[in-house]
């Protein structure tokens, strides 16, 4: 487990929500811990990260019950192999720390299948050599993410 974080909460009884839907273990994760996307937390679930009083569990739809002890292991983020494409970007403004552009429509932002070498993040590393990475998986640190036809 290098650089692995673990999350331990215990079902507060008293706390727990009375619709059923809420107690859903992805959705009483989500309330939980917040700096988690719902998303993430599911991902987690079903890759084997969360166990309930010492069982693992894969699927969402458990339901949490007063007393449950549960521990959340958050696994170190994945280097992504990313290559540098040169292509111009439309630049505002940049200094050492920030970097704020014209993203055109129809360019996608972060790699995913169908688009791997042709996105925003693809023509940043060109620019900029190195990005921060931030969420699970190492993704570059772009603040606001954009949609593939948001300008």
């Amino acid at each position: 487990m290098n650089d692995s974080a673990l999350i331990e909460l215990t079902v507060d009884p008293e706390n727990l929500p009375q619709d059923k839907q809420h107690r859903r273990l992805d959705m009483w994760l989500s309330q939980q811990i917040p700096d988690l996307s719902r998303s993430r937390i599911q991902t987690l679930i079903t890759q084997g990260w969360v166990k309930i009083n010492q069982q693992v569990c894969t699927t969402k739809k458990v339901s949490v019950q007063g007393g449950d002890r549960l521990e959340i292991i958050l696994p170190p983020p994945q280097p992504l192999d990313l290559e540098a494409v040169d292509i111009p970007l439309d630049i505002l403004y940049e200094d050492d720390c920030l970097l704020i552009l014209n993203k055109p429509a129809g360019l996608v932002v972060h790699p995913s299948p169908g688009h791997q070498n042709d996105t925003l993040v693809n023509r940043l590393l060109a620019h900029c050599d190195q990005l921060s990475g931030i969420g699970g998986v190492q993704r570059p640190g772009i603040v606001h993410r954009l949609d593939k036809d948001t300008t």
